[in-house]
């Protein structure tokens, strides 16, 4: 009886060292995320905004407006007031409905952000990146709160470790330093608090729980899309974790499902189908130039590169877009390896599933949101991106922890644990904060975002028009004519790459004009800016950027219209070419041509001013001056 004893006493010794109940204490882990996620993301406070954050915020109409513009926002689609001032209709399949992250973004609009009628540039950048920081970490908070308290109770090492392992994750830095992503930080919120609520009703059947749960989970619908994949973790959790029946999980359930279907409905009326028929610019539609087999050959092979980079999440980049990652097709073994990866995963999800390992659980969460985001059911008008694998990223981060706590029981000592134990969060945390700290400091602004990013991803054709615009802006800052001069000739090499790239890319041809332009090559920026009509005749910057162009040949001409008039005469000509309705030049035109003794020029150019301009008396005196045919 006395040996039992003490075997009972060793193993709950054993027990105790094994989960270091000196650091099991909820309040000191979580003291130990908050603390650490404020130091790996603390230099983001200081960034502006870059990428998506222009068109979803700083030019946002309904945002710009604060309180006022909410119900617009809960009424439309995210892009609205972007496509409206682009002249553009619905761009990408599906449409976009997560209202709920543009609704804070009106907020602090409202309650921060400045009354002039000109905004300043990063107005209310500072407070946005500070609220995606407290966001992301008080879901982590909850997040140990529910790991601990209903999925590992006995395995507090295990909560904290998953815990850590996402906080860090180099990978969800463009979550966190890009504003506009703040629809995965409250998704993924959302989400562990529709967990914790649903848990909650199971455990004490009050109403309370249920109807907190109800409400999290419709503004984690309302956040984004991939909370619809809750219908089938919850009653999967609750059949691993708590061991109830299939038939009594799946009762749980069935409120979160009556939500989800109205949500639903509610996205089908807002958004509809979103855009109709397939998107012609390749940058919206990646697959576009690809055949059949290569569409699925590479939407297949992408999953690896998720693969690839939970693992090695280095070097990071905020495009993946055409044609970073080329088509491929079913003769590269690598198509083979994910197909025989993933199925593996769901044949493995459901067998452990049948187990009860909770392996299923995380292998679920994985694979369902890797699913949504695959272009596999769906097109998302983007081939991959780091952002969208931040959910997905929470399975993985659960299946590295179940594991690393599997090796240290192999340990019989407890001391060598602790050591490991200690020595692998340093190494991890350290190692992370190498990738993610620097890489906050690249997403500043555009500028420094997309030339770091055009060494990562050199065959982008966004990315390589976006490091072009990114000079020509630098150029404008510069007081220095040398300098000024060799930044707009990088943005010339990074412009002509990204079209020949993609020979579609309107913004290119329009900054490629502008590139050529400021180094007074006229001729060439209209070759550019021709381009870019004959892809999109109303883009809004092109009747601005000819106004400009017309009336640079308009100055040359009146500069030497005495002194040269045959030379005054080819530019009128290319200043009516690109204004035809300017009677103005018309005018001018017929005068240099008069002064040039080419009289016919003369009285067809004054006849266009009349035509134009019936009350243009200087083109009718004109006109009078003439000799008699």
């Amino acid at each position: 009886m006395a040996k039992q004893k003490s075997t009972e006493k060793e193993l709950k010794d054993n027990l105790k060292t094994n989960t270091f109940t000196s650091f099991d204490k909820f309040w000191l882990q979580c003291a130990a995320l908050v603390i650490i996620g404020f130091c790996f993301y603390a230099n983001s406070f200081v960034n502006g905004y870059a990428l998506d954050d222009g068109i979803v915020i700083q030019k946002n109409d309904y945002v710009q407006q604060g309180f006022k513009g909410i119900s617009k926002i809960m009424k439309t689609d995210a892009y609205d007031s972007f496509y409206r001032s682009m002249n553009a209709k619905q761009q990408l399949s599906g449409g976009r409905y997560r209202p709920l992250s543009v609704v804070t973004f009106a907020i602090e609009q409202q309650l921060f952000g400045s009354n002039e009628k000109e905004k300043p540039e990063n107005d209310v950048a500072m407070v946005r990146h500070i609220m995606n920081v407290v966001f992301y970490i008080l879901s982590l908070v909850f997040l140990l709160y529910f790991l601990q308290t209903f999925v590992f109770k006995d395995t507090p090492l295990v909560a904290f470790l998953t815990c850590l392992i996402f906080l860090i994750h180099p990978i969800h830095t463009e979550v966190i330093s890009n504003v506009k992503s703040r629809d995965e930080i409250l998704s993924f919120l959302f989400i562990i608090l529709t967990f914790i609520s649903a848990f909650g009703f199971r455990e004490t059947k009050k109403t309370l729980h249920l109807i907190l749960g109800l409400i999290y989970y419709f503004c984690a619908l309302l956040s984004k899309e991939y909370a619809v994949t809750l219908v089938v973790l919850i009653p999967m959790l609750f059949y691993i974790v708590n061991k109830d029946t299939m038939s009594r999980s799946l009762f749980y359930v069935l409120p979160y499902l009556a939500i989800a279907v109205i949500y639903l409905l509610i996205r089908y009326s807002i958004v509809k189908s979103g855009a109709s028929g397939e998107n012609p610019d390749v940058l919206n539609n990646p697959f576009k130039f690809a055949t059949t087999p290569e569409k699925w050959a590479t939407k297949i092979e992408i999953l690896n590169h998720y693969l690839r980079l939970l693992f090695v999440p280095y070097p990071l980049s905020s495009d993946y877009s055409y044609n970073s990652i080329p088509y491929t097709n079913f003769g590269n073994p690598m198509v083979w390896f994910s197909i025989l990866f993933h199925l593996s995963a769901v044949v493995a999800t459901i067998y452990l599933f049948i187990k009860r390992n909770i392996i299923a659980f995380a292998l679920a969460f994985y694979l369902l949101h890797l699913l949504l985001v695959s272009n596999l059911i769906m097109n998302l008008g983007a081939t991959m991106g780091e952002r969208l694998i931040f959910h997905s990223s929470f399975g993985f981060a659960i299946i590295m922890a179940v594991f690393i706590n599997w090796l240290l029981n192999k340990i019989s000592s407890a001391q060598t644990k602790k050591i490991i134990v200690i020595s692998f969060v340093c190494l991890i945390t350290v190692g992370s904060s190498a990738i993610v700290i620097p890489r906050n400091a690249q997403w500043k602004n555009d500028a420094s975002l997309f030339i770091a990013d055009a060494e990562t991803v050199p065959n982008s054709a966004l990315v390589n028009g976006n490091a072009g615009k990114a000079y020509l802006d630098m150029a404008d800052t510069t007081k220095n004519k040398t300098e000024e001069k060799k930044l707009i000739q990088k943005a010339i090499y990074h412009l002509s790459k990204s079209v020949a790239i993609h020979t579609q890319y309107v913004n290119g041809y329009l900054n490629l004009g502008v590139a050529y332009y400021k180094l007074e090559n006229y001729d060439s920026a209209k070759v550019e800016w021709d381009i870019a009509k004959t892809i999109y005749p109303n883009n809004p910057f092109l009747q601005r950027n000819f106004g400009l162009l017309a009336q640079i040949y308009f100055n040359k001409a009146m500069a030497i219209g005495d002194k040269n008039p045959l030379q005054a005469v080819v530019y009128l000509e290319k200043a009516v070419d690109i204004s035809p309705a300017d009677d103005g030049y018309w005018y001018n035109l017929g005068g240099a041509s008069f002064m040039a003794k080419d009289f016919e020029k003369a009285r067809n150019a004054w006849n266009k001013a009349v035509e134009l301009n019936p009350n243009n008396e200087n083109a009718k005196q004109g006109l009078r001056a003439l000799p008699i045919k």
